[in-house]
């Protein structure tokens, strides 16, 4: 299941979990609607991976901090440190290898 962040300190569930998949959409971005049920359906089949949804119109700081410039992006965090990171949507089994590729 993907979460939508809350207030939770953003390292907290980087520490928590040891792969987190990062998504920062916008509610008016047609690529990242398109994206969402992509992750929520790897999500249900991946159960060591956490997957977080980020909206950028809520947690602008978190966004910048992250260095997002286009939306969606997505970010690969193995042990608490981004390896990796994704701009645009991609299909399904696209988005299934490049999360295996980071584990």
């Amino acid at each position: 299941m993907v979460q939508d962040y809350g207030n939770k300190p953003f390292n907290e569930i980087l520490s928590e979990n040891q792969n987190v998949v990062v998504q920062y959409y916008a509610d008016w971005c047609g690529p990242c609607q398109m994206l969402k049920p992509v992750l929520e359906q790897i999500s249900n089949e991946m159960d060591d991976v956490e997957f977080v949804r980020v909206n950028i119109e809520d947690h602008r700081e978190l966004a910048v901090e992250a260095g997002v410039q286009s939306i969606p992006t997505v970010l690969f965090f193995k042990d608490g440190k981004e390896t990796d990171r994704s701009v645009g949507f991609k299909p399904k089994q696209k988005v299934e290898e490049w999360i295996n590729s980071q584990k």
